[in-house]
């Protein structure tokens, strides 16, 4: 399988706005994706948790060797070193899901959910402004927002198929869902204008894609009610609303040229995360 036919199959919203990357910026964007999708996929394997641990320890060694010859992992290193992505933002990664390598999760506190949410999905978002040269740290911490949006949407999509997997990352509940979109929504505000320090050519791409993905979360509050949303089946963005957040996104470049940044949403969430993670080791 290609790499960009990987990338069709499994990350259709993205697919959607890369097409609008450059081609090289996509192909390592997609080598990126294929990256932490191959971490991710251990956890979500139906193997028997003994087995997992045991992939998980061995991917880490792998990654650990300097002869390793899992293409994957040496095509995720040519980007460390081409990128100056830090190791230290990997390892986040790994922790973030080996969060998830239990009998059973259950979150009680805003900060557990913050700091998941920065391992598994804010990393990507810096590992990705990296391959997109940005630079500015408010701008990488924007980036760090966007991921942390994205699986806050995630999270409130999929609450039906992990709690099948005896994972509750926030309570079953249509309030709960609609407070887990709206604290995605103030991610997803702060990290607009950090858009502005992306390349030119780049930047219409990650506009498209903040706007689709934020629709999954705008699609999950369209059922209204609990019961609905358990019987919707997998919540996703349809074609003709990619098309329709793609034109919106035109008017969003617009904003972002014309517009005055906005007051800081996100800042006590960072704060809770930072109680374990410091930024200045990442950037």
């Amino acid at each position: 399988m290609s790499k960009k036919k990987f990338l069709a199959i499994y990350a259709k919203s993205f697919n959607w706005a890369g097409a609008f990357l450059p081609k090289e910026i996509y192909e390592d964007c997609s080598s990126l994706y294929n990256f932490c999708r191959s971490v991710d996929d251990i956890a979500d394997c139906d193997d028997k948790l003994s087995v997992k641990l045991q992939k998980m320890d061995t991917f880490i060694d792998s990654f650990n060797s300097k002869n390793c010859d899992d293409e994957i992992i040496r095509d995720m290193k040519r980007l460390i070193i081409k990128y100056n992505i830090s190791d230290t933002i990997i390892f986040d990664l790994f922790d973030g899901v080996k969060t998830d390598l239990v009998e059973r999760l259950e979150f009680f506190s805003e900060k557990e959910i913050f700091l998941y949410s920065y391992r598994v999905a804010g990393t990507v978002g810096l590992m990705m402004a990296k391959i997109l040269r940005v630079n500015d740290r408010a701008a990488l911490l924007g980036a760090i927002d966007l991921g942390i949006a994205m699986q806050l949407t995630n999270i409130s999509r999929d609450v039906i198929e992990d709690k099948m997997s005896n994972r509750f990352y926030i309570k079953s509940s249509f309030s709960e869902l609609k407070n887990t979109i709206g604290i995605a929504d103030k991610f997803y505000d702060n990290a607009f204008f950090s858009i502005r320090a992306i390349p030119l050519r780049m930047r219409f791409a990650i506009v498209v894609a903040r706007r689709v993905y934020r629709r999954i979360g705008y699609n999950v509050l369209r059922c209204g009610n609990f019961e609905t949303y358990e019987n919707s089946g997998r919540i996703y963005v349809r074609n003709f609303e990619k098309i329709f957040e793609t034109i919106f996104s035109l008017f969003d470049l617009l904003k972002l040229f014309l517009a005055k940044r906005s007051a800081n949403t996100t800042k006590q969430y960072h704060r809770l995360i930072n109680e374990d993670i410091d930024y200045n080791a990442r950037f």
